[in-house]
């Protein structure tokens, strides 16, 4: 007798439909893998996977002050990890000073304060800075934290062509998911190419922006909205790129992806082969990138912040450790794993050294680094690769039709769409059509509390402090210059790049510069506030 249960639906978070097997019949017929390291990549950027290198182990870390921060950083690499990725405040993300009276309550909360080249100079003090990868997750004052990088890098004498890293610089999953603007999207979109730009001539080595579907999917987004929205704002930014007369073929290798993982193991490593080949495809025909180096997609990933519980919190661990497996498992070139805690506050030191052991043991005792794509070839994972390849392609045209991921976002259509997944997605856990460990089933009648970090109350008054104290000793005669030139640069249409370098080594601040830029863009207002 068969089970009834055979008879019920199951889908995706994506509504693909879950047969209770696979075999050759459910994969279609045109479907093609190909192989590891060859064009469409499905199955990996390299033909040996992990062998010639393993995936770049970062723990996403930032908090209170820049001292702090370093010293976690140390921390961080003293135990194996391979990259440096790092949190920034929400002042700081918004473009204002710890001083400002927005940044009140929220200055070194949810990142590190970063307000002059003083606080970058501390938070890279003791650090290899030609040798080390740092990824900085911030976006409408990427090309400030960076020039405020390349400032420092250019005091200790270090060459900017030795530098590697990423900056998230992707301002358009802001308007569409996470909300920390300062400008409107068109000129927004022009400090992006203005990296571009600089970045080819100057900074070859940096990868100019990590176009981050990661944040998409925490809004509540599906797997394949994640993978059609991220790579639609690809399309628009190699667009613009295109626009500012830089060269698609010199531009393509420098960008990088970020995504999520999410619970669903499968469909999870599913859709990071079915971005790679959309990707590598729509670059090739859309701007005729012939070249592999611009065809591949190349990302980082995170684990699922999302996903994290209060609740029984040590049931995290498990959760972060299968996301990690399935990141790996569909080919990432870097991984951050979430500490256990990350619910209730920032990590601390121990629930983020567990999360590198995490990957470390991935990495080191499982051997799935010592194949290429060992799912590939699943019956299961090609017939979801190629569902997703097919739903997130036909969303990707829709975006099209409408002019592109800047008019979709400008009309409000990625949002909807988030929103309304993100509803049904709640609606599913509330009903507990989805069950999710300790929050809707197999609770506990009395929860362990664990330790947390707790950030000294001081911190916001010692920032502003030292703040006010660097206005008063730089030169404000030099200060003032600077901030003039980077005004009438930005009416004459000319990149700014260099000349936030030359401001921030006068030791104008953050904030100073967006408020200058801010008397010739103006200010974004979300439409949807009224």
């Amino acid at each position: 007798m068969s089970d009834p249960k055979d008879a019920e639906i199951v889908e995706t978070s994506s509504g693909i439909p879950v047969e209770s097997a696979y075999g050759p019949a459910d994969v279609p017929a045109s479907w093609q893998a190909g192989d590891p390291g060859a064009f469409p990549f499905t199955r990996g950027i390299a033909r040996g996977g992990y062998r010639g290198k393993l995936w770049t182990m970062r723990q996403y870390a930032g908090f209170s002050t820049a001292k702090e921060s370093n010293e976690r950083y140390r921390f961080l690499l003293s135990r194996g990890q391979t990259g440096l990725s790092v949190a920034f405040d929400l002042p700081t993300q918004i473009g204002f000073d710890s001083d400002h009276e927005l940044s009140r309550g929220e200055v070194g909360k949810v990142g590190v304060a970063i307000d002059s080249i003083e606080d970058m100079e501390t938070l890279l003090e003791g650090l290899p800075l030609g040798e080390v990868s740092i990824s900085m997750t911030i976006n409408a004052t990427a090309s400030i934290l960076l020039a405020l990088l390349l400032a420092v890098a250019r005091r200790r004498g270090v060459a900017w062509t030795s530098l590697s890293g990423t900056i998230q610089n992707d301002i358009l999953k802001e308007y569409a998911a996470r909300g920390t603007y300062a400008f409107p999207p068109r000129p927004s979109l022009r400090l992006v190419t203005d990296v571009f730009g600089f970045c080819a001539e100057n900074v070859p080595r940096w990868n100019t922006i990590s176009i981050s579907g990661y944040h998409i999917r925490e809004a509540g987004s599906t797997a394949v909205q994640e993978v059609a929205f991220t790579l639609a704002d690809g399309l628009q930014y190699l667009t613009a790129a295109v626009e500012a007369g830089l060269d698609p073929g010199t531009i393509a290798p420098r960008l990088s992806f970020f995504f999520n993982v999410h619970n669903d193991f499968l469909e999870e490593i599913a859709k990071f082969r079915a971005a790679r080949t959309l990707w590598a495809s729509l670059v090739s025909e859309r701007f005729g990138v012939t070249d592999a180096r611009g065809q591949i997609l190349r990302f980082h990933a995170q684990t699922a912040g999302s996903t994290l519980t209060a609740q029984q919190p040590d049931v995290n661990v498990v959760r972060v450790a299968l996301q990690a497996l399935a990141a790996v498992l569909g080919g990432a070139q870097s991984l951050h794993t979430n500490g256990k805690d990350e619910a209730l506050s920032l990590p601390t030191e121990e629930a983020a050294l567990l999360a590198l052991r995490t990957q470390q043991v991935i990495a080191y005792e499982s051997g799935v680094a010592r194949v290429a794509d060992p799912l590939g070839g699943s019956h299961a994972i090609e017939a979801l690769t190629a569902g997703i390849v097919e739903r997130a392609g036909a969303l990707i045209a829709r975006i099209d039709s409408m002019g592109g991921a800047l008019a979709a976002i400008e009309a409000g259509f990625f949002q909807r769409e988030i929103q309304d997944a993100a509803y049904r997605a709640q609606k599913d856990i509330d009903t507990k059509k989805q069950v999710v460990v300790g929050v809707n089933e197999f609770r506990v009648s009395e929860e362990r509390p664990i330790p947390t970090l707790r950030l000294d109350p001081r911190v916001e008054e010692e920032q502003v402090a030292r703040l006010r104290a660097l206005r008063e000793r730089r030169s404000a005669r030099v200060a003032g210059e600077r901030r003039a030139a980077l005004v009438e640069a930005a009416r004459e249409g000319r990149n700014l790049v260099g000349p936030m370098v030359e401001a921030v080594s006068a030791e104008v601040t953050l904030g100073e510069i967006v408020a200058s830029l801010k008397t010739v863009f103006g200010e974004h207002r979300d439409a949807s506030s009224g």
